[in-house]
């Protein structure tokens, strides 16, 4: 699916006989066809697996040679009709020398032979008693293998024809255990996709190391990385093969295959081109190598077929909130202490001021108190330093002015209760507005009177008002400009709204006291409301956000796609129909995430003068670091993409 940046690829263990090429060749074609029918384009098989990596001096017999290219000649045949990239294991002579080689195939074509490195000379992996290293290859040359003439060398990338991101480097199992592994240089040049073709004998705790290099290779490369090791019918005279496949992506595994397998084995997964080149566009260090390496390699052209077909990953619905529950403690704490950590410096760094905060019983100003409480315990101060002030309004209702009293106390922290009612009446009288016109004249007075009385309170007390909006209300612009948009440190500025939620429901869940427990417990409850609309006739809250503006899992569903991954509307849009299948429909994903874009845009200009504060996450907003946008860009071609998916 190139259209939405996703190639498929595949990792195949077959069973196999020592020596027997005709065997091997026959497992080899019957995989094949598996693949075929499962739409993968790309697939690699083990090192040497058309004839067995543990011939040992029968690589030296000349019919073992002869039959090894037969054989790959006949898959050749085979896969004549078939637009798919096969990377299969085989010893190559060249001249006078075997060499341990992955031979490329595409459309039964051999676009190159690639000969391995780094040849193991010790133990149980002796190489170079039958291999010639691929260093001994000054530049690529020309060789005739199986009827055809190829390309035969290391320096050689494969780009597809048509997907031109897709850049396909192959580097041989012992390849990657080196100090700089050549994938480190096809990386620079320009690819995106590592095969590796491998032998890897199993003892206690090595599947574990080598799952790491994989994911540290593809992590540090910013590609994807595709591992496969010989399996079932290599020789155990003295090493057991356990079939290990790994398919990973920057960092992370996507598909991993079960080990001791008797049977042929196979790993897919849909590898997400587009989000590995967004991230290349950001990471300096890789774009300071990327220039001119591609004049030191070949590149050949393959091609596969582009199929619609359901994807074959996971697609987080919740991408700020741990997917691992047995992470959940170490992942929260973490973020806890990124934000007292910051507030902490702040706090020394101007002498250890009161810190000012105002408390709605809502999730936000919530996490900010127990920020607060948490900083001054950590600072060894007494929580009588923070002034946490509840600023009653139009529209509180008893719920959340409640638990806003009761968890102040609770926290022993210093309290201030300041109706705003009188002020707003009073200021609403001065600027001719009619109290029943309940506008965004009449919401935002309200908001912009509570900061006055916090920036005031602060100044009195020798404060800082500590802030309270999430990362969620900056991405929207839900905040009143010079309202509650400001505050002079905001904790709060990092962490989305689902994260917010997530956040306040593990330090009710963990905390000692079980009566503050309870109290968050019914935060996380309470609609998420600024409450400045008067209650329904059952005093409960009538206004309320996810209803004006949408529901906040979407948005930072959104968020996270659009900013940490860089991905079109059209791809947002996709992968939201996945991730909340049966949750909402097609046409209200694509409703708020047309409202999400044009927030987005529009509201920029309230994050270019937001207040310090720190980033948590993988995605920040800050104009000082994360985001730098200007205040009046357009957002007609975004929209336009929207428009156009009806």
């Amino acid at each position: 699916m190139h259209d939405k940046g996703y190639v498929r690829v595949a990792t195949v263990t077959p069973k196999l006989k020592v020596a027997d090429c005709e065997y091997n060749k026959l497992q080899i074609i019957q995989t094949i066809e598996d693949v075929i029918e499962k739409n993968v384009e790309v697939v690699v098989y083990p090192e040497l697996c058309i004839s067995g990596y543990t011939c040992g001096d029968l690589f030296y017999q000349d019919i073992l040679l002869n039959k090894v290219e037969e054989s790959i000649g006949e898959i050749c045949d085979f896969l004549s009709p078939h637009p798919l990239m096969v990377v299969i294991g085989a010893p190559v002579r060249v001249k006078t020398q075997i060499y341990n080689c992955a031979i490329v195939i595409n459309e039964g074509q051999i676009l190159a032979v690639v000969p391995k490195k780094y040849l193991p000379s010790s133990g149980e992996f002796y190489e170079k008693r039958w291999f010639a290293s691929g260093f001994n290859i000054d530049s690529n040359e020309k060789i005739s293998y199986c009827g055809q003439d190829v390309l035969f060398g290391c320096d050689v990338l494969f780009q597809h024809d048509t997907y031109k991101p897709l850049i396909v480097g192959v580097e041989i199992c012992e390849d990657l255990w080196a100090p700089i592994p050549p994938s480190s240089y096809y990386c620079q040049a320009g690819a995106t996709l590592i095969l590796n073709p491998s032998t890897s004998n199993e003892v206690v705790g090595k599947s574990e190391y080598r799952r790491a290099l994989v994911e540290q290779q593809s992590a540090r490369g910013i590609l994807a990385y595709a591992y496969v090791s010989s399996g079932f019918g290599e020789s155990t005279t003295d090493l057991v093969f356990g079939g290990h496949g790994l398919i990973c992506e920057s960092g992370a595994l996507l598909a991993e295959s079960e080990r001791f397998c008797y049977e042929s084995n196979m790993i897919i997964a849909d590898v997400d081109i587009d989000k590995i080149n967004h991230d290349r566009l950001k990471a300096t260090p890789l774009r300071e190598h990327l220039r001119n390496k591609e004049e030191y390699y070949d590149f050949i052209s393959f091609t596969t077929k582009d199929v619609q077909h359901e994807l074959m990953r996971k697609v987080q619905a919740y991408p700020f909130i741990p997917s691992d529950p047995q992470a959940r403690n170490t992942i929260c704490q973490e973020i806890f202490n990124i934000q007292t950590m910051a507030l902490g410096k702040r706090a020394t760094h101007i002498g250890f001021p009161t810190m000012v905060v105002g408390i709605s019983g809502g999730l936000d100003s919530t996490l900010a108190l127990l920020v607060c409480a948490k900083t001054c315990d950590q600072l060894k101060s007494d929580r009588k330093n923070i002034l946490a002030v509840t600023m009653p309004g139009f529209g509180t209702t008893d719920r959340t002015y409640n638990n806003a009293i009761a968890l102040m106390k609770k926290l022993h922290v210093s309290i201030k209760e300041i109706s705003i009612k009188d002020a707003c009446i009073q200021h609403f009288k001065d600027i001719e507005h009619s109290l029943d016109q309940q506008d965004v004249t009449y919401e935002n007075a309200q908001a912009r009177e509570r900061t006055q009385i916090l920036m005031d309170l602060a100044n009195k007390s020798g404060g800082i008002v500590i802030g309270t909006g999430d990362l969620s209300e900056l991405a929207l612009g839900w905040a009143t400009y010079n309202g509650d948009h400001m505050s002079m440190y905001g904790v709060n500025a990092g962490v989305p709204k689902t994260l917010v939620r997530y956040l306040v429901q593990w330090i009710a869940d963990t905390h000692e006291d079980r009566e503050i427990g309870e109290i968050l417990n019914d935060i996380c409850n309470t609609p998420v409301s600024p409450e400045l609309l008067p209650p329904d006739e059952s005093g409960k809250i009538a206004q309320k956000t996810e209803d004006l503006v949408g529901p906040y899992e979407l948005h930072d569903f959104f968020l996270f796609n659009v900013i940490r991954c860089g991905y079109s509307p059209k791809k947002v849009y996709y992968l939201g129909k996945i991730a909340f299948k049966g949750q909402y429909s097609d046409e209200i994903i694509l409703k708020w995430l047309k409202n999400f874009y044009r927030r987005f845009f529009t509201q920029q200009f309230k994050r270019s003068c937001m207040p310090d504060g720190p980033k948590v996450g993988t995605v920040s907003l800050s104009p000082r670091g994360d985001w730098r946008m200007p205040s009046d860009a357009s957002n007609a071609i975004w929209m336009k993409e929207l428009e156009d998916l009806r």
